[in-house]
């Protein structure tokens, strides 16, 4: 299979994030309500991040791919995962006048990692050389917390807190790099790049 190059760009974040701040000023144990904020700032940013090192996004939020052309083999390998639906798609023309895709157009097999979409039946065809085509596509396990693996809250729950109670310590050299329980718990579901 030919791979053709998409971009993910990032539409809207999810609704909730899969970690509630009450749960996690239950795991550290807080009663006051002054660093809420912070906290709250902390759970996205781990959230960002177990992401990022798993390649899963974890509650439902809304993408676009951005390719120059279709596929020849008339499947698209997604960099996203896992995807629940497509929203729409668009072909560009060479003045940049959008040409919705079908509906029917383009299918998502369901149970494939990576996910794919098939190209099937009439298409417009890309009228310029770059960014010629968008997808819009909702990722994620769902729209509740409870959809989340729990190994992945907890990784989420995991970071948050040690970055909350480690504020201002240097505890690595290395900012991409995750701790050991937090790296163990994603080690399952860690998607192969493709």
């Amino acid at each position: 299979m030919i791979s053709v190059t998409m971009t993910p760009l990032a539409i809207a974040p999810p609704a909730i994030e899969p970690v509630s701040l009450a749960e996690a000023k239950d795991f550290l144990r807080l009663l006051a309500s002054d660093e809420d904020e912070l906290l709250g700032t902390l759970i996205t940013a781990a959230r960002l991040m177990v992401e990022a090192a798993s390649g899963r996004m974890l509650i439902d939020q809304s993408w676009r791919l951005v390719l120059d052309r279709w596929p020849i083999c008339g499947e698209l390998r997604l960099p996203l995962s896992p995807v629940g639906r497509i929203i729409a798609a668009r072909v560009y023309d060479a003045a940049g006048g959008a040409q919705v895709v079908p509906q029917a157009s383009l299918g998502l097999i369901e149970g494939t990692d990576p996910p794919v979409i098939t190209v099937s039946g009439t298409v417009p065809v890309p009228g310029r050389d770059r960014a010629a085509i968008e997808i819009d596509v909702v990722a994620g396990f769902g729209t509740t917390r409870d959809l989340v693996p729990a190994p992945l809250r907890q990784a989420v729950l995991r970071l948050a807190c040690r970055w909350f109670e480690h504020r201002g310590d240097v505890v690595s050299r290395d900012a991409t790099h995750l701790p050991a329980e937090i790296a163990a718990l994603l080690a399952p579901y860690r998607r192969l790049k493709l």
